[in-house]
């Protein structure tokens, strides 16, 4: 049942970075294999131009065991993922740099920095994670919303998640986005709490709250994806079967679609952080290098 295809970096996704400068990205905790090896692909291709963060000899050693010829990449010194997470975050503050990776730091040390009042990249939204979900041979983009960072959103974190989300599907060419509220049922429930947010959230948005979307529901995930389900259900939306991204009622849902999405599929899940002042990009170690490449990718555009 597992898929055995390869992952691949959507074209579509590269394409678009293609005549982009190099944005200056921090990478947070950069002495590990994984994180330089990340720092490493999208410096390569043009996406990124790095600044190294975490134990200056670690980071030299490891590239040098890696082959990387890191003399002309500066390299900023911190101890330990809180400092790293800082500093990281100060280049930011500062103008430095216009966007982060995460590299061998926990993501609590990270958010932590980034949300801190006096020192942080706090905005006026909340900060909430998107995927960037694509499929081998599929010129298909899905976005799944939040599956990362926040756990139990109301209301009024949703119209944040929703509004980040338009932000960057607007970055990536779509100028009108079509966001699904997911649920269980395409009615609304008393008894299905999930149905009843998703009703609320969706009269907020098309009374304002949202800009240059359309956003319905609540849906059940087929009538949120598939024409022929939502013609059969009798499900009348212009979002009906034609979602563009996925909006999930709490992290368990969207935790489980994302991934099963990655290990039925060879789904890419290529994740960023949007809400703060600059790009994040959420790397994990299980990660494959094509995602983590695609987040870069994401990133650097937004930030563009």
């Amino acid at each position: 049942m597992l898929s055995k295809t390869p992952f691949e970096v959507p074209p579509g996704l590269m394409a678009k970075t293609g005549g982009l400068s190099p944005v200056t990205m921090a990478v947070a905790g950069a002495g590990h294999p994984v994180a330089l090896e990340s720092a490493r692909q999208a410096s390569d291709a043009g996406l990124i131009q790095p600044i190294l963060v975490g134990d200056t000899t670690a980071i030299r050693n490891i590239a040098a065991e890696m082959d990387w010829d890191v003399s002309g990449v500066r390299i900023e010194p911190a101890t330990g993922e809180q400092d790293s997470a800082a500093r990281a975050v100060a280049l930011a503050r500062s103008g430095e740099v216009a966007s982060l990776m995460k590299g061998q730091v926990h993501t609590d040390a990270l958010m932590r920095a980034v949300v801190n009042r006096e020192y942080g990249l706090r905005t006026d939204r909340r900060l909430s994670h998107i995927f960037h979900m694509t499929v081998p041979g599929r010129d298909r983009v899905l976005y799944i919303t939040d599956a990362a960072i926040n756990v139990a959103p109301d209301a009024d974190t949703h119209i944040h998640i929703i509004n980040n989300s338009v932000q960057m599907a607007r970055s990536l060419g779509i100028d009108t986005p079509k966001i699904a509220m997911l649920s269980a049922t395409e009615s609304v429930l008393p008894g299905m709490p999930s149905s009843v947010q998703a009703d609320s959230v969706v009269k907020r948005a098309q009374a304002g709250d949202v800009k240059n979307a359309l956003v319905d529901g609540p849906f059940a995930f087929d009538n949120a994806v598939s024409p022929e389900a939502a013609r059969l259900k009798g499900v009348d939306s212009p979002v009906a079967g034609n979602a563009d991204i996925l909006v999930v009622p709490n992290i368990e849902m969207g935790n489980g679609l994302f991934k099963m999405m990655v290990y039925f599929m060879s789904g890419l899940a290529a994740g960023v952080v949007m809400g703060a002042t600059v790009p994040i990009v959420l790397t994990s170690r299980a990660d494959p290098p094509q995602a983590r490449l695609a987040a870069a990718a994401i990133a650097a555009i937004v930030a563009a």
